[in-house]
Protein backbone atom coordinates (compact mmCIF):
# COMPACT_ATOMS: atom_id res chain seq x y z
CA UNK A 1 0.00 0.00 0.00
CA UNK A 2 1.13 3.27 -0.89
CA UNK A 3 -0.05 6.93 -0.38
CA UNK A 4 -1.23 7.92 -3.18
CA UNK A 5 -2.97 4.09 -3.71
CA UNK A 6 -6.77 3.99 -3.27
CA UNK A 7 -6.39 1.66 -0.28
CA UNK A 8 -4.76 4.17 2.20
CA UNK A 9 -7.78 6.83 2.30
CA UNK A 10 -9.93 3.41 3.33
CA UNK A 11 -7.41 2.28 5.24
CA UNK A 12 -7.37 5.54 7.24
CA UNK A 13 -11.18 6.21 7.49
CA UNK A 14 -11.68 2.98 9.06
CA UNK A 15 -8.60 3.60 11.14
CA UNK A 16 -10.25 6.59 12.57
CA UNK A 17 -13.52 5.29 12.96
CA UNK A 18 -12.05 2.72 15.67
CA UNK A 19 -9.85 5.71 17.15
CA UNK A 20 -12.62 7.21 18.03
CA UNK A 21 -14.66 4.83 19.36
CA UNK A 22 -12.09 3.32 21.95
CA UNK A 23 -11.55 4.76 25.64
CA UNK A 24 -9.01 7.95 25.29
CA UNK A 25 -6.35 5.29 26.80
CA UNK A 26 -6.31 3.26 24.40
CA UNK A 27 -6.43 5.53 21.20
CA UNK A 28 -2.35 5.35 20.86
CA UNK A 29 -2.79 1.90 21.18
CA UNK A 30 -4.94 2.01 18.07
CA UNK A 31 -2.51 4.53 16.28
CA UNK A 32 0.52 1.95 17.58
CA UNK A 33 -1.54 -1.12 15.70
CA UNK A 34 -2.16 1.21 12.45
CA UNK A 35 1.25 2.01 11.78
CA UNK A 36 2.60 -1.32 12.16
CA UNK A 37 -0.09 -2.83 9.79
CA UNK A 38 0.93 -0.12 7.58
CA UNK A 39 4.25 -0.39 7.40
CA UNK A 40 4.08 -4.06 6.84
CA UNK A 41 1.67 -3.68 4.39
CA UNK A 42 4.07 -1.44 2.23
CA UNK A 43 7.82 -2.08 3.31
CA UNK A 44 7.82 -5.68 5.31
CA UNK A 45 11.03 -6.79 3.52
CA UNK A 46 12.46 -3.83 5.31
CA UNK A 47 11.27 -4.60 8.29
CA UNK A 48 14.64 -5.09 9.99
CA UNK A 49 15.90 -1.90 9.36
CA UNK A 50 12.75 -0.26 11.21
CA UNK A 51 13.46 -2.70 14.14
CA UNK A 52 16.93 -2.07 14.01
CA UNK A 53 16.26 2.14 15.00
CA UNK A 54 13.74 1.29 17.28
CA UNK A 55 15.54 -1.31 19.63
CA UNK A 56 18.84 0.19 19.18
CA UNK A 57 17.67 3.82 19.85
CA UNK A 58 15.23 2.56 23.31
CA UNK A 59 18.14 0.31 24.77
CA UNK A 60 20.74 3.45 23.97
CA UNK A 61 18.92 5.78 25.83
CA UNK A 62 17.22 3.94 28.64
CA UNK A 63 21.12 4.01 29.24
CA UNK A 64 21.48 7.05 29.15
CA UNK A 65 18.78 8.07 31.44
CA UNK A 66 19.52 5.78 34.22
CA UNK A 67 21.67 5.62 36.84
CA UNK A 68 24.47 7.76 36.90
CA UNK A 69 24.55 8.62 32.93
CA UNK A 70 21.73 10.84 34.02
CA UNK A 71 24.26 13.56 35.48
CA UNK A 72 27.80 12.59 34.00
CA UNK A 73 27.85 13.27 29.77
CA UNK A 74 31.38 11.01 29.99
CA UNK A 75 29.00 7.83 31.12
CA UNK A 76 26.65 8.34 28.47
CA UNK A 77 28.51 9.48 25.52
CA UNK A 78 29.70 6.01 24.71
CA UNK A 79 25.90 5.00 24.42
CA UNK A 80 25.24 7.97 21.92
CA UNK A 81 28.35 7.49 19.62
CA UNK A 82 27.30 3.48 19.11
CA UNK A 83 23.93 3.81 19.08
CA UNK A 84 24.28 6.89 16.13
CA UNK A 85 27.25 5.00 14.18
CA UNK A 86 24.71 1.81 14.32
CA UNK A 87 21.94 3.72 13.15
CA UNK A 88 23.84 6.33 10.30
CA UNK A 89 25.62 3.27 9.11
CA UNK A 90 22.69 1.25 8.25
CA UNK A 91 21.15 4.67 6.49
CA UNK A 92 24.33 4.56 4.50
CA UNK A 93 24.51 1.44 3.63
CA UNK A 94 20.94 1.21 2.22
CA UNK A 95 21.78 4.43 0.41
CA UNK A 96 25.25 2.81 -0.87
CA UNK A 97 22.91 -0.24 -2.73
CA UNK A 98 21.15 2.46 -5.04
CA UNK A 99 24.83 3.79 -6.03
CA UNK A 100 25.77 2.84 -10.15
CA UNK A 101 27.14 -0.31 -10.54
CA UNK A 102 25.34 -1.74 -7.06
CA UNK A 103 22.31 -3.60 -8.76
CA UNK A 104 25.19 -6.13 -10.60
CA UNK A 105 27.45 -6.40 -7.91
CA UNK A 106 24.88 -7.57 -5.48
CA UNK A 107 22.89 -9.43 -8.07
CA UNK A 108 21.97 -12.93 -6.40
CA UNK A 109 22.89 -12.19 -3.05
CA UNK A 110 20.64 -12.32 -0.18
CA UNK A 111 20.46 -8.36 -0.05
CA UNK A 112 20.17 -7.97 -3.56
CA UNK A 113 16.20 -6.33 -2.74
CA UNK A 114 18.27 -3.26 -0.65
CA UNK A 115 19.10 -2.46 -4.59
CA UNK A 116 15.40 -1.60 -5.35
CA UNK A 117 14.99 1.07 -3.45
CA UNK A 118 15.16 2.89 0.16
CA UNK A 119 13.47 0.97 3.43
CA UNK A 120 10.23 3.32 3.75
CA UNK A 121 11.24 6.24 5.88
CA UNK A 122 14.14 5.24 6.74
CA UNK A 123 16.28 9.11 5.96
CA UNK A 124 13.32 10.48 8.36
CA UNK A 125 12.66 7.97 11.22
CA UNK A 126 16.52 7.71 10.81
CA UNK A 127 16.77 11.24 11.57
CA UNK A 128 13.96 12.13 14.18
CA UNK A 129 15.58 8.88 16.30
CA UNK A 130 18.80 10.63 16.15
CA UNK A 131 17.70 14.06 17.69
CA UNK A 132 15.58 12.07 19.97
CA UNK A 133 18.74 10.24 21.76
CA UNK A 134 20.62 13.19 21.16
CA UNK A 135 18.14 15.06 23.53
CA UNK A 136 17.81 12.59 26.01
CA UNK A 137 22.02 13.07 26.04
CA UNK A 138 21.84 16.35 26.61
CA UNK A 139 19.41 16.19 29.37
CA UNK A 140 16.73 18.35 27.67
CA UNK A 141 14.37 15.27 27.08
CA UNK A 142 13.00 11.87 30.01
CA UNK A 143 13.92 8.83 27.65
CA UNK A 144 10.49 7.07 27.36
CA UNK A 145 10.20 4.13 29.32
CA UNK A 146 7.17 2.62 27.28
CA UNK A 147 8.65 1.14 24.37
CA UNK A 148 5.35 1.07 21.92
CA UNK A 149 4.79 4.75 22.96
CA UNK A 150 8.64 5.07 21.75
CA UNK A 151 7.94 3.26 18.72
CA UNK A 152 4.78 4.98 17.74
CA UNK A 153 7.00 8.35 17.66
CA UNK A 154 9.14 7.08 15.17
CA UNK A 155 7.01 5.14 13.24
CA UNK A 156 4.00 7.55 13.01
CA UNK A 157 2.68 6.02 9.57
CA UNK A 158 1.59 9.67 7.80
CA UNK A 159 5.03 11.29 7.92
CA UNK A 160 6.46 7.68 7.35
CA UNK A 161 6.81 8.50 3.12
CA UNK A 162 8.85 12.13 3.20
CA UNK A 163 8.45 13.79 6.71
CA UNK A 164 8.35 16.10 8.45
CA UNK A 165 11.27 15.52 11.11
CA UNK A 166 9.46 16.21 14.42
CA UNK A 167 10.94 16.64 17.57
CA UNK A 168 9.91 13.95 20.50
CA UNK A 169 9.21 16.87 22.61
CA UNK A 170 6.44 17.83 20.81
CA UNK A 171 5.19 14.73 19.03
CA UNK A 172 5.35 12.13 21.49
CA UNK A 173 3.09 13.65 24.00
CA UNK A 174 -0.06 13.86 21.14
CA UNK A 175 0.27 10.51 19.80
CA UNK A 176 -0.33 9.29 23.81
CA UNK A 177 -2.51 11.82 24.87
CA UNK A 178 -6.57 11.24 24.23
CA UNK A 179 -8.03 13.13 21.47
CA UNK A 180 -12.03 13.56 21.62
CA UNK A 181 -13.67 13.56 18.17
CA UNK A 182 -13.70 17.19 17.19
CA UNK A 183 -15.86 17.65 13.90
CA UNK A 184 -14.00 21.01 13.03
CA UNK A 185 -10.38 18.96 13.21
CA UNK A 186 -11.74 16.36 11.15
CA UNK A 187 -13.04 18.84 8.80
CA UNK A 188 -9.66 20.85 8.42
CA UNK A 189 -7.84 17.22 8.10
CA UNK A 190 -9.48 16.17 5.52
CA UNK A 191 -9.60 19.22 3.37
CA UNK A 192 -5.40 19.26 4.11
CA UNK A 193 -5.40 15.84 2.33
CA UNK A 194 -7.61 16.66 -0.53
CA UNK A 195 -4.99 19.44 -1.23
CA UNK A 196 -2.22 17.25 -1.19
CA UNK A 197 -3.86 14.93 -3.28
CA UNK A 198 -4.58 17.75 -5.76
CA UNK A 199 -0.80 18.91 -5.82
CA UNK A 200 0.90 15.17 -6.42
CA UNK A 201 -1.76 13.88 -8.44
CA UNK A 202 -3.25 16.63 -11.22
CA UNK A 203 0.26 18.29 -10.68
CA UNK A 204 3.13 16.35 -10.07
CA UNK A 205 2.12 13.38 -11.76
CA UNK A 206 1.03 15.30 -14.95
CA UNK A 207 4.27 17.07 -15.37
CA UNK A 208 6.17 14.07 -14.85
CA UNK A 209 6.81 13.11 -18.73
CA UNK A 210 7.84 16.36 -19.75
CA UNK A 211 10.35 16.48 -17.43
CA UNK A 212 11.46 12.99 -18.04
CA UNK A 213 11.86 14.08 -21.46
CA UNK A 214 13.70 16.69 -20.57
CA UNK A 215 15.70 14.92 -19.29
CA UNK A 216 17.68 13.28 -22.43
CA UNK A 217 21.13 13.75 -23.76
CA UNK A 218 20.36 16.17 -26.38
CA UNK A 219 18.46 18.71 -23.88
CA UNK A 220 20.66 22.13 -23.24
CA UNK A 221 20.38 25.86 -23.54
CA UNK A 222 16.53 26.92 -23.51
CA UNK A 223 15.18 23.26 -23.06
CA UNK A 224 17.83 23.24 -19.76
CA UNK A 225 16.14 26.48 -18.53
CA UNK A 226 12.50 25.22 -18.87
CA UNK A 227 13.67 21.76 -17.27
CA UNK A 228 15.08 23.53 -14.06
CA UNK A 229 11.79 25.33 -13.88
CA UNK A 230 8.95 22.27 -14.73
CA UNK A 231 11.12 20.36 -12.18
CA UNK A 232 10.84 22.78 -9.52
CA UNK A 233 7.25 23.20 -10.22
CA UNK A 234 6.96 19.08 -10.04
CA UNK A 235 9.44 18.83 -6.70
CA UNK A 236 7.21 21.50 -4.96
CA UNK A 237 3.47 20.21 -5.81
CA UNK A 238 5.17 16.47 -4.84
CA UNK A 239 7.08 17.23 -1.93
CA UNK A 240 4.50 19.83 -0.44
CA UNK A 241 1.24 17.87 -1.68
CA UNK A 242 3.14 14.76 0.12
CA UNK A 243 3.24 16.72 3.42
CA UNK A 244 -0.22 17.59 3.50
CA UNK A 245 -1.25 14.37 3.14
CA UNK A 246 0.49 13.67 6.49
CA UNK A 247 -0.22 16.73 8.57
CA UNK A 248 -3.84 16.33 7.22
CA UNK A 249 -4.15 12.36 8.02
CA UNK A 250 -2.33 13.32 11.44
CA UNK A 251 -4.55 16.24 12.09
CA UNK A 252 -7.63 14.19 11.81
CA UNK A 253 -6.54 11.80 14.55
CA UNK A 254 -5.81 15.08 16.67
CA UNK A 255 -2.42 15.30 16.04
CA UNK A 256 -0.39 18.58 14.93
CA UNK A 257 2.76 18.37 13.06
CA UNK A 258 4.76 20.67 12.34
CA UNK A 259 5.05 22.78 9.13
CA UNK A 260 7.24 22.00 6.60
CA UNK A 261 6.74 24.38 3.78
CA UNK A 262 6.08 28.21 4.10
CA UNK A 263 5.89 29.47 0.41
CA UNK A 264 9.50 29.04 -0.12
CA UNK A 265 8.97 30.41 -3.68
CA UNK A 266 8.02 34.29 -2.30
CA UNK A 267 11.45 34.47 -0.58
CA UNK A 268 13.95 37.28 -1.79
CA UNK A 269 17.16 35.71 -0.62
CA UNK A 270 18.88 32.35 -0.24
CA UNK A 271 18.40 32.73 3.57
CA UNK A 272 14.53 33.45 3.29
CA UNK A 273 13.90 30.79 0.99
CA UNK A 274 16.24 27.94 3.36
CA UNK A 275 13.82 29.39 6.51
CA UNK A 276 10.99 28.57 4.10
CA UNK A 277 11.58 25.41 2.43
CA UNK A 278 12.19 21.55 3.86
CA UNK A 279 11.99 23.87 7.44
CA UNK A 280 11.53 20.77 9.53
CA UNK A 281 15.12 19.27 8.21
CA UNK A 282 16.65 22.46 8.21
CA UNK A 283 15.65 22.75 12.05
CA UNK A 284 17.68 19.84 12.44
CA UNK A 285 20.84 20.25 10.89
CA UNK A 286 20.99 23.34 12.78
CA UNK A 287 20.10 22.45 15.65
CA UNK A 288 22.55 18.86 15.49
CA UNK A 289 24.77 20.05 13.36
CA UNK A 290 25.48 23.89 12.88
CA UNK A 291 25.71 24.65 16.37
CA UNK A 292 27.46 21.68 17.73
CA UNK A 293 29.82 22.01 14.87
CA UNK A 294 30.42 25.65 15.42
CA UNK A 295 30.95 25.95 19.54
CA UNK A 296 33.39 22.54 19.02
CA UNK A 297 36.75 23.09 20.99
CA UNK A 298 38.63 22.95 17.29
CA UNK A 299 36.17 25.48 15.48
CA UNK A 300 36.79 27.99 18.87
CA UNK A 301 40.66 27.30 18.17
CA UNK A 302 40.53 28.12 14.22
CA UNK A 303 38.29 30.89 15.06
CA UNK A 304 40.47 32.62 17.32
CA UNK A 305 43.70 31.95 15.09
CA UNK A 306 41.76 33.32 12.16
CA UNK A 307 40.18 36.54 14.06
CA UNK A 308 44.11 37.30 14.89
CA UNK A 309 45.38 37.12 11.14
CA UNK A 310 42.37 37.57 8.94
CA UNK A 311 40.53 40.91 10.68
CA UNK A 312 36.71 41.16 10.12
CA UNK A 313 36.78 38.06 7.91
CA UNK A 314 38.57 35.71 10.30
CA UNK A 315 35.41 36.55 12.61
CA UNK A 316 32.73 34.66 10.31
CA UNK A 317 35.22 31.71 9.42
CA UNK A 318 34.17 29.33 11.99
CA UNK A 319 30.81 30.36 11.57
CA UNK A 320 30.98 29.40 7.52
CA UNK A 321 33.19 26.24 8.10
CA UNK A 322 30.22 25.19 10.25
CA UNK A 323 28.14 26.05 7.51
CA UNK A 324 30.34 23.96 4.92
CA UNK A 325 29.54 20.80 7.57
CA UNK A 326 25.92 21.61 7.87
CA UNK A 327 25.47 21.73 3.69
CA UNK A 328 27.60 18.48 2.99
CA UNK A 329 25.51 16.23 5.74
CA UNK A 330 22.56 18.09 4.30
CA UNK A 331 23.82 16.81 0.47
CA UNK A 332 25.18 13.11 2.20
CA UNK A 333 21.29 12.70 3.45
CA UNK A 334 19.94 13.23 0.25
CA UNK A 335 22.22 10.54 -1.26
CA UNK A 336 25.50 9.58 -1.95
CA UNK A 337 25.91 10.27 -5.48
CA UNK A 338 28.46 13.19 -6.13
CA UNK A 339 25.85 15.31 -7.77
CA UNK A 340 24.08 15.56 -3.75
CA UNK A 341 27.56 16.45 -2.54
CA UNK A 342 28.00 19.54 -5.33
CA UNK A 343 24.42 20.35 -4.58
CA UNK A 344 25.08 21.35 -0.75
CA UNK A 345 28.37 22.86 -1.83
CA UNK A 346 26.79 24.91 -4.14
CA UNK A 347 24.08 25.85 -1.47
CA UNK A 348 26.86 26.68 0.84
CA UNK A 349 28.58 28.86 -1.57
CA UNK A 350 25.35 30.97 -2.60
CA UNK A 351 25.08 31.58 1.39
CA UNK A 352 28.93 32.56 1.98
CA UNK A 353 28.78 34.47 -1.36
CA UNK A 354 25.67 36.44 -0.31
CA UNK A 355 26.85 37.19 3.29
CA UNK A 356 30.59 38.21 2.61
CA UNK A 357 28.64 40.73 -0.37
CA UNK A 358 26.28 42.01 1.98
CA UNK A 359 27.77 45.49 2.44
CA UNK A 360 28.18 46.02 -1.56
CA UNK A 361 24.78 45.19 -1.50
CA UNK A 362 23.87 47.92 0.94
CA UNK A 363 26.31 50.41 -0.77
CA UNK A 364 24.83 49.60 -4.43
CA UNK A 365 20.67 50.17 -2.54
CA UNK A 366 21.69 53.42 -1.16
CA UNK A 367 23.32 54.29 -4.25
CA UNK A 368 20.59 53.76 -6.56
CA UNK A 369 17.80 53.59 -4.36
CA UNK A 370 15.93 50.39 -6.10
CA UNK A 371 15.12 48.22 -3.07
CA UNK A 372 12.00 50.74 -2.11
CA UNK A 373 10.93 50.42 -5.95
CA UNK A 374 7.83 47.89 -5.76
CA UNK A 375 9.10 46.12 -8.79
CA UNK A 376 12.41 45.87 -7.17
CA UNK A 377 10.55 43.12 -5.34
CA UNK A 378 9.48 41.05 -7.87
CA UNK A 379 12.63 40.95 -9.58
CA UNK A 380 14.14 39.72 -6.53
CA UNK A 381 11.63 36.96 -6.80
CA UNK A 382 12.20 35.77 -9.61
CA UNK A 383 15.92 36.24 -9.24
CA UNK A 384 15.94 33.73 -6.37
CA UNK A 385 13.50 31.41 -8.00
CA UNK A 386 16.00 30.68 -11.05
CA UNK A 387 18.57 30.31 -9.32
CA UNK A 388 17.04 27.90 -6.89
CA UNK A 389 16.03 25.75 -9.88
CA UNK A 390 19.08 25.99 -11.35
CA UNK A 391 21.01 24.59 -8.24
CA UNK A 392 18.53 22.40 -7.48
CA UNK A 393 18.63 21.22 -11.14
CA UNK A 394 21.50 18.76 -9.59
CA UNK A 395 19.30 16.54 -8.35
CA UNK A 396 18.66 15.60 -11.54
CA UNK A 397 22.20 13.61 -13.04
CA UNK A 398 24.21 11.74 -10.84
CA UNK A 399 27.61 12.65 -12.91
CA UNK A 400 27.79 16.23 -11.77
CA UNK A 401 29.66 17.01 -15.15
CA UNK A 402 26.83 16.48 -17.24
CA UNK A 403 24.74 18.80 -14.70
CA UNK A 404 27.58 21.74 -15.40
CA UNK A 405 27.60 20.56 -19.05
CA UNK A 406 24.03 21.55 -19.21
CA UNK A 407 24.34 24.57 -16.89
CA UNK A 408 27.35 26.29 -18.93
CA UNK A 409 24.63 25.15 -22.25
CA UNK A 410 22.68 28.22 -21.13
CA UNK A 411 25.67 30.98 -22.00
CA UNK A 412 27.04 29.08 -25.11
CA UNK A 413 23.67 27.90 -26.88
CA UNK A 414 21.26 30.97 -27.54
CA UNK A 415 17.79 29.90 -26.13
CA UNK A 416 15.97 30.83 -29.14
CA UNK A 417 18.19 28.50 -30.97
CA UNK A 418 17.73 25.60 -28.91
CA UNK A 419 14.43 23.56 -29.79
CA UNK A 420 12.56 22.24 -27.14
CA UNK A 421 11.77 18.59 -27.41
CA UNK A 422 8.60 16.48 -27.31
CA UNK A 423 7.33 16.99 -23.48
CA UNK A 424 4.39 14.12 -24.20
CA UNK A 425 1.90 16.29 -23.11
CA UNK A 426 -1.51 17.17 -25.20
CA UNK A 427 -3.38 20.32 -24.93
CA UNK A 428 -5.88 19.29 -22.51
CA UNK A 429 -3.00 18.65 -20.33
CA UNK A 430 -1.48 21.40 -20.36
CA UNK A 431 -4.91 23.15 -19.79
CA UNK A 432 -5.07 21.19 -16.53
CA UNK A 433 -2.10 22.17 -15.72
CA UNK A 434 -2.35 25.38 -15.89
CA UNK A 435 -5.26 26.19 -13.94
CA UNK A 436 -3.74 23.76 -11.18
CA UNK A 437 -1.02 25.34 -11.18
CA UNK A 438 -2.88 29.09 -11.39
CA UNK A 439 -4.67 27.43 -8.13
CA UNK A 440 -1.89 26.52 -6.76
CA UNK A 441 -0.50 29.86 -6.53
CA UNK A 442 -3.53 31.72 -5.68
CA UNK A 443 -3.65 29.61 -2.47
CA UNK A 444 -0.38 30.48 -1.41
CA UNK A 445 -0.67 34.54 -2.13
CA UNK A 446 -3.88 34.33 0.23
CA UNK A 447 -1.91 32.57 2.74
CA UNK A 448 1.20 34.57 2.40
CA UNK A 449 -1.56 37.79 3.05
CA UNK A 450 -4.66 36.40 5.24
CA UNK A 451 -3.09 33.48 6.88
CA UNK A 452 -5.36 29.89 7.24
CA UNK A 453 -7.84 29.95 4.46
CA UNK A 454 -9.31 26.79 6.36
CA UNK A 455 -10.09 29.37 9.05
CA UNK A 456 -11.33 31.69 7.00
CA UNK A 457 -13.93 29.56 5.43
CA UNK A 458 -14.70 27.58 8.39
CA UNK A 459 -15.45 31.61 9.73
CA UNK A 460 -17.66 32.04 6.64
CA UNK A 461 -20.53 30.86 5.18
CA UNK A 462 -20.86 26.87 5.39
CA UNK A 463 -22.00 26.60 1.81
CA UNK A 464 -18.80 28.22 0.20
CA UNK A 465 -16.72 25.80 1.97
CA UNK A 466 -18.88 22.45 1.07
CA UNK A 467 -19.09 23.73 -2.50
CA UNK A 468 -15.19 24.55 -2.68
CA UNK A 469 -14.47 21.31 -0.89
CA UNK A 470 -16.62 19.06 -3.44
CA UNK A 471 -14.93 20.74 -6.08
CA UNK A 472 -11.86 20.09 -4.93
CA UNK A 473 -12.64 16.01 -4.47
CA UNK A 474 -13.98 16.55 -8.41
CA UNK A 475 -10.95 17.68 -9.57
CA UNK A 476 -8.74 14.96 -7.92
CA UNK A 477 -11.28 12.38 -8.73
CA UNK A 478 -11.57 13.75 -12.61
CA UNK A 479 -7.98 14.96 -13.56
CA UNK A 480 -5.55 13.14 -11.04
CA UNK A 481 -3.16 10.83 -12.47
CA UNK A 482 -4.46 7.40 -11.39
CA UNK A 483 -5.85 4.53 -11.99
CA UNK A 484 -5.83 1.21 -14.56
CA UNK A 485 -3.71 1.58 -17.09
CA UNK A 486 -1.67 4.35 -15.27
CA UNK A 487 1.63 3.71 -13.50
CA UNK A 488 1.68 6.16 -10.62
CA UNK A 489 4.77 7.46 -9.70
CA UNK A 490 6.78 7.68 -6.53
CA UNK A 491 6.93 10.53 -4.11
CA UNK A 492 10.44 12.08 -5.03
CA UNK A 493 11.59 12.55 -2.02
CA UNK A 494 11.09 8.78 -0.93
CA UNK A 495 14.25 8.35 -3.16
CA UNK A 496 16.04 10.37 -0.60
Amino acid sequence: MTVQSPWFPLFTAALLVIYYRVPGQWQWRVLLTGSGCFYLWAGKAYLGFLLLTLVSTYLAARQMGDGQGREDRKKRRPWLILCLTVNASALMLCKSCLLPGAKELLAGSRVEFLTLGLPLGISFYTLQTMGYLIDVYRGTVEPERNFGKFSLFAAWFPQLIQGPVSGFSQLGPQLTAAHPYDGQRLSFGAQRVLWGYFKKLVIADRLAPAVTALRQEQTVGGGFLVLTILYAVQLYGDFTGGVDIALGVSECFGIRLPENFRQPFFAKNTAQYWRRWHMTLGTWMKTYVFYPVSVSAPVRRLSRWARARLGGFGKRVGVYLATGVTWLATGVWHGLTPNFLVWGMLNCLVIVLSQELTPLYRRFHSRFGWKDKPWYGVFEGIRMFLLMNLIRACDLYADPREYFHRLLSLFSVPLWRQPVPALGLTGADWGILALGIGAMLLVSLLQQRAGSLRQLLWRGNPWLRYGLTFLLLVAVLLFGRYGVGYEGTNFIYSQF
